[in-house]
Protein backbone atom coordinates (compact mmCIF):
# COMPACT_ATOMS: atom_id res chain seq x y z
CA UNK A 1 0.00 0.00 0.00
CA UNK A 2 2.52 2.70 0.89
CA UNK A 3 4.44 2.11 -2.51
CA UNK A 4 1.27 2.45 -4.21
CA UNK A 5 0.94 5.72 -2.59
CA UNK A 6 4.53 7.06 -3.55
CA UNK A 7 3.68 6.10 -7.23
CA UNK A 8 0.43 7.57 -7.13
CA UNK A 9 1.60 10.92 -5.63
CA UNK A 10 3.70 11.69 -8.17
CA UNK A 11 1.07 10.77 -11.43
CA UNK A 12 -1.60 12.46 -9.38
CA UNK A 13 0.41 15.97 -9.36
CA UNK A 14 0.99 15.22 -13.06
CA UNK A 15 -3.09 15.05 -13.68
CA UNK A 16 -3.28 18.19 -11.54
CA UNK A 17 -0.81 20.40 -12.67
CA UNK A 18 -0.50 19.26 -16.40
CA UNK A 19 -3.57 17.06 -17.43
CA UNK A 20 -6.64 19.31 -16.66
CA UNK A 21 -4.70 22.34 -17.52
CA UNK A 22 -4.15 20.87 -20.60
CA UNK A 23 -7.72 19.28 -21.16
CA UNK A 24 -8.92 22.63 -20.68
CA UNK A 25 -6.57 24.76 -22.91
CA UNK A 26 -7.43 21.82 -25.39
CA UNK A 27 -11.34 22.50 -24.74
CA UNK A 28 -11.34 26.18 -25.31
CA UNK A 29 -9.50 25.30 -28.76
CA UNK A 30 -12.23 23.21 -29.90
CA UNK A 31 -14.50 26.14 -28.98
CA UNK A 32 -16.23 29.21 -30.42
CA UNK A 33 -16.39 32.84 -29.05
CA UNK A 34 -19.28 33.54 -27.82
CA UNK A 35 -20.41 37.24 -27.41
CA UNK A 36 -21.51 38.09 -23.68
CA UNK A 37 -21.74 34.35 -22.65
CA UNK A 38 -18.63 33.47 -21.39
CA UNK A 39 -16.65 31.51 -21.22
CA UNK A 40 -16.97 29.62 -24.85
CA UNK A 41 -19.42 27.32 -26.73
CA UNK A 42 -19.99 24.80 -26.43
CA UNK A 43 -20.61 24.63 -22.39
CA UNK A 44 -21.08 21.22 -20.70
CA UNK A 45 -24.02 20.48 -18.68
CA UNK A 46 -23.59 17.70 -16.72
CA UNK A 47 -26.69 17.71 -15.33
CA UNK A 48 -28.48 17.03 -18.76
CA UNK A 49 -27.08 13.52 -18.60
CA UNK A 50 -25.64 11.00 -21.58
CA UNK A 51 -27.77 13.43 -24.27
CA UNK A 52 -25.72 16.63 -23.06
CA UNK A 53 -22.53 15.12 -22.93
CA UNK A 54 -22.86 13.88 -26.21
CA UNK A 55 -24.29 17.18 -27.82
CA UNK A 56 -21.23 18.76 -26.12
CA UNK A 57 -18.44 16.68 -27.99
CA UNK A 58 -20.87 16.86 -31.36
CA UNK A 59 -20.29 20.75 -31.06
CA UNK A 60 -16.70 20.81 -30.86
CA UNK A 61 -14.42 21.39 -33.89
CA UNK A 62 -11.37 21.81 -35.07
CA UNK A 63 -12.46 25.34 -36.97
CA UNK A 64 -9.64 27.23 -34.67
CA UNK A 65 -6.85 24.55 -35.91
CA UNK A 66 -8.06 25.03 -39.57
CA UNK A 67 -7.64 29.07 -38.81
CA UNK A 68 -4.26 28.64 -38.20
CA UNK A 69 -3.51 27.37 -41.52
CA UNK A 70 -4.73 30.08 -43.57
CA UNK A 71 -2.75 33.01 -41.96
CA UNK A 72 0.98 32.72 -42.53
CA UNK A 73 1.56 34.61 -39.42
CA UNK A 74 1.59 31.36 -37.06
CA UNK A 75 3.39 29.02 -39.34
CA UNK A 76 6.29 31.67 -39.81
CA UNK A 77 5.96 32.63 -36.17
CA UNK A 78 6.88 28.79 -35.18
CA UNK A 79 9.45 28.07 -37.92
CA UNK A 80 11.14 31.84 -36.50
CA UNK A 81 10.62 30.58 -32.96
CA UNK A 82 12.83 26.68 -34.13
CA UNK A 83 15.20 28.97 -36.45
CA UNK A 84 16.06 31.14 -33.22
CA UNK A 85 16.07 28.49 -30.58
CA UNK A 86 18.56 26.39 -32.57
CA UNK A 87 21.11 29.26 -32.99
CA UNK A 88 20.96 30.30 -29.76
CA UNK A 89 21.10 26.63 -28.19
CA UNK A 90 24.67 26.41 -30.97
CA UNK A 91 25.41 29.71 -29.52
CA UNK A 92 25.42 28.73 -25.68
CA UNK A 93 26.56 25.59 -26.24
CA UNK A 94 29.84 27.96 -28.00
CA UNK A 95 29.93 29.86 -25.29
CA UNK A 96 29.53 27.06 -22.25
CA UNK A 97 31.34 24.30 -22.93
CA UNK A 98 34.46 26.23 -22.26
CA UNK A 99 33.38 28.06 -18.88
CA UNK A 100 32.05 24.19 -17.81
CA UNK A 101 35.53 22.58 -18.98
CA UNK A 102 37.72 25.24 -17.71
CA UNK A 103 35.26 24.72 -13.70
CA UNK A 104 35.94 20.94 -14.73
CA UNK A 105 39.81 21.28 -14.65
CA UNK A 106 40.14 23.63 -12.09
CA UNK A 107 41.54 22.92 -8.58
CA UNK A 108 39.18 21.04 -6.52
CA UNK A 109 39.11 24.00 -3.83
CA UNK A 110 37.99 26.56 -6.39
CA UNK A 111 35.39 24.33 -8.47
CA UNK A 112 32.45 25.35 -5.96
CA UNK A 113 33.36 28.59 -5.75
CA UNK A 114 33.12 28.87 -9.87
CA UNK A 115 29.85 26.96 -9.21
CA UNK A 116 28.60 29.37 -7.46
CA UNK A 117 29.60 32.45 -9.72
CA UNK A 118 27.21 30.22 -12.32
CA UNK A 119 24.42 30.22 -9.88
CA UNK A 120 24.72 33.80 -8.95
CA UNK A 121 22.30 35.02 -11.70
CA UNK A 122 19.61 33.45 -9.99
CA UNK A 123 19.55 34.83 -6.53
CA UNK A 124 18.09 38.05 -9.06
CA UNK A 125 14.95 37.98 -10.66
CA UNK A 126 14.31 37.06 -14.15
CA UNK A 127 13.06 40.03 -15.15
CA UNK A 128 15.28 42.56 -13.92
CA UNK A 129 18.56 40.80 -15.44
CA UNK A 130 16.20 41.36 -18.52
CA UNK A 131 15.51 45.06 -17.90
CA UNK A 132 19.70 45.65 -16.77
CA UNK A 133 20.60 44.13 -20.60
CA UNK A 134 17.58 46.60 -22.16
CA UNK A 135 20.37 49.64 -20.35
CA UNK A 136 23.29 47.79 -21.60
CA UNK A 137 22.77 47.51 -25.02
CA UNK A 138 20.35 50.74 -25.68
CA UNK A 139 22.27 53.59 -27.88
CA UNK A 140 22.69 55.54 -24.33
CA UNK A 141 23.55 51.69 -22.86
CA UNK A 142 27.23 51.29 -21.36
CA UNK A 143 28.25 49.02 -24.03
CA UNK A 144 28.16 51.65 -26.61
CA UNK A 145 29.53 54.58 -24.17
CA UNK A 146 32.63 51.60 -23.52
CA UNK A 147 33.22 51.22 -27.76
CA UNK A 148 32.68 54.74 -28.00
CA UNK A 149 35.04 55.75 -25.40
CA UNK A 150 37.72 53.14 -26.57
CA UNK A 151 37.38 54.44 -29.85
CA UNK A 152 36.35 51.32 -31.91
CA UNK A 153 33.35 53.25 -33.17
CA UNK A 154 32.29 56.72 -34.01
CA UNK A 155 28.65 56.38 -33.21
CA UNK A 156 26.81 54.11 -31.01
CA UNK A 157 25.61 50.73 -32.14
CA UNK A 158 21.71 50.18 -32.48
CA UNK A 159 21.69 46.60 -30.80
CA UNK A 160 18.55 47.01 -28.56
CA UNK A 161 15.41 46.03 -30.75
CA UNK A 162 17.17 43.35 -32.88
CA UNK A 163 17.10 40.07 -32.69
CA UNK A 164 21.36 40.22 -31.85
CA UNK A 165 20.07 41.59 -28.54
CA UNK A 166 17.80 38.48 -28.83
CA UNK A 167 20.62 36.34 -28.79
CA UNK A 168 22.37 37.92 -26.52
CA UNK A 169 19.61 37.85 -23.64
CA UNK A 170 18.92 34.09 -24.42
CA UNK A 171 22.03 33.27 -24.31
CA UNK A 172 22.85 34.56 -20.78
CA UNK A 173 19.94 33.63 -19.32
CA UNK A 174 20.17 30.45 -20.23
CA UNK A 175 23.53 29.61 -19.84
CA UNK A 176 23.66 28.18 -16.35
CA UNK A 177 21.40 25.44 -18.09
CA UNK A 178 24.32 24.93 -20.80
CA UNK A 179 27.11 24.66 -18.37
CA UNK A 180 25.83 22.68 -15.37
CA UNK A 181 25.22 19.48 -16.80
CA UNK A 182 28.32 19.46 -19.43
CA UNK A 183 30.32 20.36 -15.89
CA UNK A 184 28.57 17.59 -14.33
CA UNK A 185 29.90 15.09 -17.39
CA UNK A 186 33.43 16.29 -17.10
CA UNK A 187 34.12 16.39 -13.68
CA UNK A 188 33.49 12.71 -13.56
CA UNK A 189 35.92 12.14 -16.29
CA UNK A 190 38.83 9.79 -15.18
CA UNK A 191 41.79 11.85 -16.17
CA UNK A 192 43.65 8.75 -16.99
CA UNK A 193 42.38 8.39 -20.45
CA UNK A 194 43.42 11.36 -21.50
CA UNK A 195 47.34 10.36 -20.41
CA UNK A 196 46.55 6.98 -21.81
CA UNK A 197 45.46 8.39 -25.29
CA UNK A 198 48.78 11.13 -25.33
CA UNK A 199 50.89 8.03 -24.43
CA UNK A 200 49.65 6.03 -27.94
CA UNK A 201 50.51 9.13 -29.82
CA UNK A 202 47.39 11.76 -29.93
CA UNK A 203 48.07 15.14 -29.66
CA UNK A 204 46.39 17.25 -26.92
CA UNK A 205 43.61 18.29 -29.55
CA UNK A 206 43.19 15.03 -30.77
CA UNK A 207 42.96 13.47 -27.01
CA UNK A 208 40.15 16.35 -26.46
CA UNK A 209 38.51 15.29 -29.41
CA UNK A 210 38.78 11.63 -29.35
CA UNK A 211 37.96 11.48 -25.34
CA UNK A 212 36.82 14.64 -23.87
CA UNK A 213 34.11 15.21 -26.31
CA UNK A 214 32.41 11.81 -26.92
CA UNK A 215 32.67 11.05 -22.91
CA UNK A 216 30.90 14.66 -22.01
CA UNK A 217 28.30 13.47 -24.94
CA UNK A 218 25.33 13.11 -22.45
CA UNK A 219 26.33 16.50 -20.75
CA UNK A 220 26.39 18.06 -23.88
CA UNK A 221 22.87 16.54 -25.10
CA UNK A 222 21.61 17.60 -21.70
CA UNK A 223 22.48 21.11 -21.43
CA UNK A 224 21.05 21.63 -25.50
CA UNK A 225 17.56 19.83 -24.53
CA UNK A 226 17.54 22.16 -21.43
CA UNK A 227 18.16 25.36 -23.38
CA UNK A 228 16.54 24.52 -26.51
CA UNK A 229 12.77 23.67 -24.87
CA UNK A 230 12.42 26.62 -22.67
CA UNK A 231 13.21 29.12 -25.54
CA UNK A 232 11.07 28.17 -28.30
CA UNK A 233 8.03 29.55 -25.93
CA UNK A 234 9.89 32.24 -24.51
CA UNK A 235 8.32 35.72 -24.62
CA UNK A 236 9.83 38.16 -22.25
CA UNK A 237 13.39 38.29 -23.87
CA UNK A 238 11.66 39.01 -27.38
CA UNK A 239 9.53 41.19 -26.11
CA UNK A 240 12.09 43.57 -23.99
CA UNK A 241 14.95 43.11 -25.78
CA UNK A 242 13.69 42.36 -29.70
CA UNK A 243 12.09 44.93 -31.96
CA UNK A 244 8.94 44.34 -34.43
CA UNK A 245 10.88 41.94 -36.43
CA UNK A 246 11.22 39.50 -33.93
CA UNK A 247 8.72 36.70 -34.80
CA UNK A 248 8.67 34.18 -32.11
CA UNK A 249 5.29 32.00 -31.15
CA UNK A 250 5.69 33.45 -27.21
CA UNK A 251 4.72 36.90 -28.15
CA UNK A 252 2.20 35.52 -31.08
CA UNK A 253 0.44 33.40 -28.21
CA UNK A 254 0.55 37.08 -25.57
CA UNK A 255 -0.78 39.35 -28.38
CA UNK A 256 -4.10 36.99 -29.42
CA UNK A 257 -4.83 35.78 -25.41
CA UNK A 258 -4.39 39.73 -24.33
CA UNK A 259 -4.70 42.14 -27.38
CA UNK A 260 -7.21 40.23 -29.57
CA UNK A 261 -8.72 38.29 -26.50
CA UNK A 262 -9.18 35.49 -29.16
CA UNK A 263 -8.70 32.74 -26.63
CA UNK A 264 -9.94 29.55 -29.46
CA UNK A 265 -7.72 30.68 -31.42
CA UNK A 266 -4.77 31.57 -29.03
CA UNK A 267 -4.82 27.85 -26.98
CA UNK A 268 -4.81 26.00 -30.66
CA UNK A 269 -1.54 27.82 -30.97
CA UNK A 270 -0.29 26.73 -27.35
CA UNK A 271 -1.59 23.13 -27.95
CA UNK A 272 0.42 22.99 -31.61
CA UNK A 273 3.34 24.67 -29.53
CA UNK A 274 2.84 22.12 -26.95
CA UNK A 275 2.80 19.06 -29.33
CA UNK A 276 5.67 20.54 -31.01
CA UNK A 277 7.84 20.57 -27.82
CA UNK A 278 6.93 16.74 -27.02
CA UNK A 279 9.26 15.80 -29.90
CA UNK A 280 12.73 17.00 -27.57
CA UNK A 281 11.11 16.50 -24.26
CA UNK A 282 10.88 12.80 -25.31
CA UNK A 283 14.08 12.29 -26.87
CA UNK A 284 15.59 14.53 -23.62
CA UNK A 285 14.00 11.60 -21.23
CA UNK A 286 15.47 9.23 -23.12
CA UNK A 287 18.86 10.68 -22.98
CA UNK A 288 18.35 10.80 -19.55
CA UNK A 289 17.11 6.65 -19.29
CA UNK A 290 19.77 5.47 -21.39
CA UNK A 291 22.35 7.86 -19.35
CA UNK A 292 21.07 5.73 -15.81
CA UNK A 293 20.98 2.80 -17.50
CA UNK A 294 24.89 3.33 -18.52
CA UNK A 295 25.87 4.06 -15.11
CA UNK A 296 24.14 1.17 -13.34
Amino acid sequence: MRRFVLIAVPYLWLVALFLIPFVIVLKIALSDVALARPPYLPQLDITGGWDSIRTFFSELDFENFWFLTTDDLYWKAYLSSLQIALFSTTLTLLVGYPIAYGMARAAPEWRPTLLMLVILPFWTSFLIRVYAWMGILSNEGLLNQFLLWLGVINEPLTILNTNAAVYIGIVYTYLPFMILPIYSALERMDDSLLEAAEDLGCSRLSAFWLVTIPLSKNGIIAGCFLVFIPVIGEFVIPSLLGGSGTLMIGKVLWEEFFSNRDWPVASAVAVILLLILVIPIILFQRNEQKQREAEG
